[in-house]
């Protein structure tokens, strides 16, 4: 989101000092702040764009972000000649419809739903949209049933932990409904089964639970939530479904952990979102949502449109969608398979786990998440430093490294750690190669050669 109150006569003074672009082929200075009167040479264009993007960071060296940086050669193709493809135009690409179609089958199966007739998902830009989308249906279900029951239905609650992503905030303020999110503490990062019980009534349209935060990359105790909540039916007469955020584990846990019950195999588990662009290994923006049976997505919610020759039903809260990034998911599922993911996930894992041993044999940190269940390491120091974090993070970025140093949420906003997620293309070599300039960023700060920043905790943010 960009705003601006700088008045248009003091953006014209700032542009004819310093916002005007030269290069050796253009004949005109180019405005950066106003529409260019006159066409430009494409390459000239390219070319500028080119020098500009060159400032920001290597993707490749960006061990903050979940997000893909890699795919094959093969599936570039396939995203470049799919580029222009409207994915809502179902009429025109049937077959990327069908792609989708496919995909959701895939899921849902993977995800264990019960019965293989019986389930429903979509596409959508990423798992914000499908969180978005669950709870909203959630919302519905649960007042639709008020209704039935002549009982009042203007207060809607959800829980959740204060481990979610924003998105679940957004969601509780953009849908009117109370978010009664249960705190994290200092040396607890996920929520417990028993503050879930406390919280819950029979105005709650869900529980949310995580697998694999964006602060920490812990798993939220989902079993054991579910068996209180089946407990409570069973006492109560209470049927509160479970929405699963497993934006960074859903495409994990399958293949590193098939055993654990996270999924449909749970009774209260309603629905479940996924990143495709996250551990789904294709690049932005991609997720899914799967429900565990048809009903659950209520057919008010469903909008049947007559577009461009066809009639067809959509449930997003956007409507053009790219078909790229769908395709892209096939292309990996049909190249990889079950077994390429594994192999994937378990060197991704090995990898995570020789970056946590690194780390913890330095005694120069402490691991608070060594890749239990997700590649994501988590880490802080050993000791009080006269040095911050975001020093160090700041200090590494010297050598091309990004990585995050931030604060907590509220009740453990006191603690400061870094995150590490290791990706496909973050090899041994490079978790090696790291950990020394780590230490010795950490040893430059500690010997006074560059000033330190004085950030407070508060100041720094993960990026998701």
């Amino acid at each position: 989101m960009v705003s601006s109150k700088v008045d248009i006569n003091k953006l014209r003074e700032s542009e004819r000092k310093f916002g005007k672009s030269h290069h050796r082929y253009s004949k005109e200075e180019v405005p950066k702040y106003r529409f260019p009167e006159k066409t430009m040479d494409s390459r000239t264009v390219y070319q500028l764009i080119h020098d500009e993007l060159n400032l920001d960071g290597n993707p490749d060296l960006n061990l903050a972000t979940f997000v893909t940086t890699w795919m094959d050669p093969e599936a570039d193709k396939l995203i470049i000649e799919n580029l222009h493809k409207n994915f809502i135009d179902h009429f025109e690409y049937p077959q990327v419809n069908n792609i989708e179609e496919r995909i959701v089958n895939i899921l849902a199966n993977l995800f264990n739903v019960p019965d293989k007739s019986d389930f429903i998902g979509t596409s959508t830009i990423g798992s914000s949209e499908a969180i978005m989308l669950g709870l909203l249906a959630h919302k519905w279900n649960w007042r639709q049933e008020r209704i039935r029951k002549g009982l009042p239905h203007d207060k809607p609650n959800i829980v959740f932990g204060g481990d979610t992503h924003v998105s679940w905030d957004k969601f509780a303020r953009y849908f009117d409904v109370e978010p009664r999110i249960i705190p994290i503490a200092k040396d607890r990062f996920t929520i417990k089964p028993e503050d879930v019980l406390k919280e819950v009534d029979e105005n709650t349209i869900a529980v949310g639970v995580v697998l694999g935060t964006t602060f920490t990359g812990e798993f939220d105790p989902v079993q054991e939530i579910n068996d209180l909540l089946l407990k409570l039916k069973r006492e109560k007469g209470l049927d509160i479904p479970i929405h699963v955020d497993a934006a960074s584990a859903g495409f994990i846990t399958p293949f590193f952990e098939p055993g654990f019950e996270w999924d449909f195999r749970l009774e209260q588990v309603s629905s479940i979102n996924t990143s495709g662009h996250k551990f789904g290994l294709v690049y932005p923006g991609l997720g899914w949502l799967i429900f565990r049976h048809h009903n659950l997505l209520p057919e008010e919610l469903k909008f049947y449109v007559n577009y461009l020759g066809d009639e067809m039903p959509t449930y997003t809260l956007n409507f053009s969608e790219g078909s790229s990034m769908i395709i892209a998911q096939y292309f990996n599922i049909m190249h990889l398979g079950k077994e390429g993911y594994r192999q994937i996930v378990d060197r991704m894992m090995e990898n995570a786990s020789h970056l946590a041993a690194r780390l913890q044999e330095s005694k120069e940190f402490h691991v608070i998440n060594d890749a239990k269940h997700i590649p994501v390491v988590t880490f802080r120091f050993a000791k009080d430093e006269d040095f911050t974090l975001f020093d160090l993070s700041y200090r590494v970025r010297e050598r091309g490294w990004i990585v995050p140093a931030y604060s907590l949420p509220p009740h453990a906003e006191e603690v400061t750690i870094m995150r590490v997620v290791v990706r496909e293309n973050f090899t041994r070599n490079l978790v090696d190669i790291f950990v020394d300039d780590l230490l010795n960023a950490k040893r430059a700060l500690k010997t006074g050669s560059i000033k330190t920043s004085q950030r407070s905790a508060r100041e720094g943010h993960p990026v998701s």
